[in-house]
């Protein structure tokens, strides 16, 4: 990917802890650096090609103006989200904010948090096998949707939010796993960009279940909605609460199928496999 830099601007601001700080300003530095990819830009010469740095100077120069926070990770963290929510193109961004002669009373140059922020994709498996089945599935992409998108321009050169989620498979009609005493499900499986780090996704796909009556009484049992996250990236994690890639997700017919038909040729990242060799594995 490459990079765009922007070093060491100076912005008169009033952030920090002490009331007197948020009164009187003091300079910060604020420091950028944007992934995106500017090969076209490269070979064109057209600035419509690329992301325009004196644009994203004054983005971040009115952001910390406009705004006071007691602390500059919270600064750093906001203008992050805000270049990655309104800059199309911009995959990745680094955010550098110095605090100069911060008041700790101690002689030093300066204080400062660096962070990088970028755009995830996420594959999220749906089932539900109460109610109404197509409804519940419908409502859940619907939420998944309306989270923040990836930027993109308009045909007029305007800058607009697209929904979260990229692709949505059919839904398949499905027996139960595990627990085979049930009603049959209806399955799917969705493509999402999202910014959310893995456990803030996981928090997200339970408040939606909840929001469709979902209780977890019987491991495998019947369900108004069930979503799973598949694929992280290509994240290795685990933990307590989350293992990415899903444990289960390639020996299971109804994760493997819908999933095939939106994104045959994702790879495993620990067996190595595509979705579309693991559903052959399981002879389907």
């Amino acid at each position: 990917m490459d990079k765009i830099k922007i070093e060491n601007m100076e912005i008169f601001a009033r952030h920090g802890v002490y009331p007197e700080e948020n009164k009187l300003g003091q300079k910060f530095l604020v420091s950028a650096v944007l992934h995106t990819d500017i090969r076209k830009a490269g070979k064109t010469d057209d600035l419509n090609a690329t992301i325009n740095y004196g644009e994203i100077c004054r983005l971040m120069d009115t952001f910390m103006k406009e705004h006071t926070f007691s602390l500059i990770e919270r600064a750093a963290e906001s203008m992050a989200e805000e270049l990655l929510l309104h800059i199309p193109g911009l995959e990745k961004v680094e955010i550098e904010v110095k605090k100069p002669w911060a008041p700790i009373g101690l002689p030093l140059e300066s204080v400062s948090v660096e962070i990088l922020r970028q755009w995830h994709t996420a594959y999220i498996a749906l089932g539900s096998n109460m109610g109404d089945r197509k409804a519940l599935l419908d409502q859940a992409v619907s939420s998944l949707g309306a989270l923040p998108g990836y930027p993109v321009r308009d045909g007029q050169g305007r800058t607009v939010a697209a929904k979260a989620v990229e692709k949505v498979s059919r839904y398949y009609e499905t027996a139960p796993y595990g627990v085979t005493d049930q009603a049959d499900f209806l399955n799917a499986c969705l493509r999402l960009r999202t910014l959310l780090t893995p456990e803030e996704l996981l928090e997200t796909l339970h408040r939606v279940e909840q929001e469709a009556g979902r209780e977890r009484i019987i491991r495998w049992g019947p369900r108004t909605l069930d979503l799973d996250l598949i694929f992280y990236d290509d994240l290795v994690l685990e933990s307590d609460d989350l293992c990415i890639p899903h444990v289960e997700m390639h020996k299971r017919r109804f994760v493997l199928e819908p999933l095939c038909e939106i994104a045959p040729y994702k790879r495993h990242p620990i067996y190595g496999k595509t979705v579309q060799e693991m559903l052959a594995d399981n002879g389907i």
